[in-house]
């Protein structure tokens, strides 16, 4: 197959390197001419300008974007769709919402252009592991991605699916990153209840990686886990914030806007929330209210 790869970074970048090992001619587009020369020694085909992309590749053309979601994602996608001919295909693989992906996909039908969407999961060890993929998109689109998809998968047959129509491809992966934040804030409490027995003494690294092995809550997650905690299991450097890139929030929008219970995946988001909030407002403000009704003490800051 040949396609273009546009936007060169942790995940197009490596996605590109797999398909070129496996036969693919691929066209890559970044940004940055320095970013497109950092993949010639992979045998990347450069283009440094979108009329140079859509000259490299013989019609009907296939374009599969890896821009950051939202205005990126889209102003790209319409910046190349003004050179494309009736009959290219463009993959959004951005972590995109899905209602963003389905008015794209209206809009460039209006053209004449294809589009599918494509929830990817993997980061950067997708290279090697290879990638999850949930495509939404027509039968026929899929069929013609078939190629692609198969080598871009941990295996021919398993590890890629395609979903339904288009933007239900993008539906799936917000709903698995939003499972993602439950089972993560999961094994988050629970190593730290483990870490707060401090009379036992347990090593928390050692539990880690026994629990890989035959335990009903083995995973690939705690696999990474163990591994962090071996290197260094107090994690005196690492700041506590954790950034939400917007799949939870989608996923708990979601489930108000269906009426359906999610209280794990959404407690989880708000434990996000919890970690960003550097004034600890809420906080301040609860301790100044049991001072206020019950005349409990408060702790400055200070101390």
């Amino acid at each position: 197959m040949e396609l273009a790869i546009i936007g060169l970074g942790r995940m197009g970048g490596n996605m590109a390197r797999r398909l070129v090992q496996r036969g693919h001619r691929v066209v890559g587009y970044s940004r940055t001419r320095a970013t497109v020369e950092e993949y010639l020694p992979y045998q990347i085909v450069p283009a440094y300008t979108p009329e140079e992309v859509v000259q490299a590749l013989p019609p009907p053309r296939i374009l599969w974007f890896m821009y950051p979601a939202g205005a990126p994602t889209e102003s790209a996608i319409f910046q190349f769709a003004e050179k494309l001919s009736a009959g290219d295909l463009i993959v959004n693989g951005a972590n995109s919402y899905y209602r963003d992906s389905m008015r794209y996909g209206e809009q460039l039908q209006a053209r004449g252009i294809h589009f599918a969407d494509v929830g990817v999961s993997g980061g950067v060890w997708g290279l090697e592991n290879g990638y999850g993929l949930m495509v939404g998109g027509s039968p026929e689109v899929v069929a013609r991605l078939e190629p692609i998809l198969r080598d871009l998968a941990p295996a021919p047959d398993s590890g890629w699916v395609h979903v339904g129509p288009v933007g239900a491809g993008h539906y799936a992966k917000m709903i698995h990153n939003g499972i993602e934040y439950g089972i993560m804030q999961a094994y988050a409490e629970g190593f730290e209840l483990l870490r707060r027995k401090a009379e036992f003494g347990i090593d928390l690294a050692r539990v880690a990686e026994a629990w890989c092995h035959g335990t009903v809550i083995r995973s690939w997650l705690l696999e990474l886990i163990a591994g962090f905690l071996k290197e260094d299991s107090q994690m005196a450097e690492v700041a506590p914030f954790v950034a939400d890139s917007g799949e939870g929030r989608w996923t708990a929008q979601e489930a108000i806007e269906l009426g359906c219970p999610a209280p794990v995946i959404t407690h989880a988001l708000h434990e996000r929330f919890r970690s960003q909030d550097s004034e600890g407002f809420q906080y301040r403000f609860l301790a100044q209210l049991r001072k206020a009704f019950g005349g409990h003490a408060i702790k400055k800051q200070s101390e």
